[in-house]
């Protein structure tokens, strides 16, 4: 048996049948199982009342702790990074076109054998231009490896967020995983309604589209949380109830700084199988003293608070700190110095290294062992494989609303009676 609980001869059969095809080519040879989002949510889904971590990797530190947590939890598990994070301005040096080949490489060198999906997380769309672009650049992300993808365009009107999930929906792999947004994640304003999260499920479910996840404005932010009362519960269950007929799961964002019983509620009382982690991981990874809940904590003039026997050398901390003073970078914005730093990081001495990875590891294996009861799914999802008997899981909802109510004119008329508060303007992503 292996640490699944699977035969070997079923992992076998798993990584020959239950690759995507995109996945196969760039990497024939390889012993990783990176696989479709659509099977991390049937795991969840099948374990019942849990969440995959869905971690985002700024710097390869952040990846290979996250991946080892994974395998000791037993655990499938999502990698992912934000089109803000590691797209064509990216200010990562981890991008969404070489995740896929650094994730494969960890689970090669160190023999992690739990499933993984490779996401592209808020992919965002604001403008037309961005439409044009996404056109070309949504298939070069699966041309790379991508096996999964979030179409945001929460940030524009309801009719049109639906309309260019429609237009888009036509550059994604029918077997990838899908998660669609509404409302953008800013916080206490700008909250999700049922009736805006309704309009877009119906609108793609009369066009043969059936979301894996959806996301919501349901209270938190990216980032650095202010408190930890940033998750609407109630809401989001809400929301989720009202969709329950079009079997769409829940991604939540902004976990960050959120206290552990209030995601233990979000697994408990809604519909979520995806929870995005990427501040805190980022934080830990440079040894800075956080919460017990991963927001990093700062002095009384502002400045984060390194641990010295945690994360990279205290010589290096100081040379980025240093950096992120003479470009006037606070808080949030120390984000920035992921991309100048990561091959100094990654110049460090073995312990050093050692300790950034070792951090990651401990604090998201708390997370999914005792947080989002994510561990042992990693036997479910190879079980929901072997059952396919394929990469392509296939949609969990079917065609029930009528496509004549839901052509874009009627779209467009639907979408003007929507009353709806997107809260301020501003750039909210992280």
């Amino acid at each position: 048996m292996s640490s699944h609980g699977v035969s070997s001869a079923d992992y076998e059969k798993a990584l020959n049948v239950g690759r995507p095809p995109n996945v196969v080519k760039l990497f024939p040879n390889s012993k990783a199982l990176l696989v479709s989002g659509k099977v991390i949510d049937r795991a969840m889904i099948k374990k019942g009342k849990a969440m995959a971590i869905a971690a985002s990797v700024r710097n390869s530190f952040v990846a290979y702790g996250a991946l080892r947590a994974a395998q000791r939890a037993n655990a499938a598990i999502i990698i992912e990074i934000a089109k803000s994070e590691g797209g064509s301005n990216a200010y990562c040096a981890v991008s969404l076109w070489n995740m896929a080949r650094l994730v494969d490489s960890i689970c090669n060198e160190l023999g992690i054998t739990v499933p993984v999906a490779i996401h592209a997380d808020h992919y965002g769309i604001k403008s037309e231009k961005d439409l044009v672009v996404a056109k070309t650049e949504i298939p070069s992300l699966f041309d790379a490896g991508m096996t999964s993808i979030a179409i945001d365009a929460s940030h524009l009107p309801d009719a049109d967020n639906l309309l260019a999930n429609l237009e888009l929906s036509k550059f994604l792999p029918r077997w990838a995983g899908y998660e669609t947004e509404v409302g953008e994640i800013k916080g206490k304003t700008g909250l999700s309604t049922v009736e805006e999260a309704l309009f877009l499920i119906k609108g793609l479910n009369a066009n043969d589209l059936f979301p894996d996840w959806i996301a919501l404005n349901n209270g938190t932010t990216h980032g650095l949380e202010a408190s930890d009362a940033g998750i609407q519960v109630d809401l989001t269950a809400n929301i989720h109830k009202a969709l329950e007929p079009y079997h769409v799961s829940g991604a939540q964002h902004g976990t960050s700084g959120n206290s552990f019983d209030r995601l233990r509620s979000i697994v408990e009382k809604t519909r979520t199988t995806k929870a995005n982690v990427a501040t805190a991981l980022q934080m830990v990874s440079w040894g800075l003293k956080v919460n017990e809940y991963g927001n990093a904590i700062q002095d009384s003039d502002g400045n984060f608070i390194k641990i010295p026997e945690a994360g990279p050398s205290n010589a290096m901390w100081d040379k980025m700190v240093a950096t992120a003073k003479d470009k006037g970078w606070k808080g949030g914005d120390y984000k920035k110095l992921n991309l100048p730093f990561e091959n100094q990081l990654l110049g460090l001495s073995a312990m050093d290294r050692e300790r950034m990875i070792k951090g990651v590891e401990d604090f998201v294996y708390l997370l999914i062992s005792d947080v989002f009861n994510g561990q042992d799914t990693a036997g479910l999802a190879i079980e929901e494989i072997l059952k396919a008997n394929s990469y392509d899981l296939g949609p969990k909802a079917k065609r029930i609303e009528n496509p004549a109510d839901w052509t874009v004119g009627k779209i467009r008329e639907k979408g003007a009676t929507i009353d709806t508060d997107k809260g301020p303007k501003g750039n909210f992503d992280d």
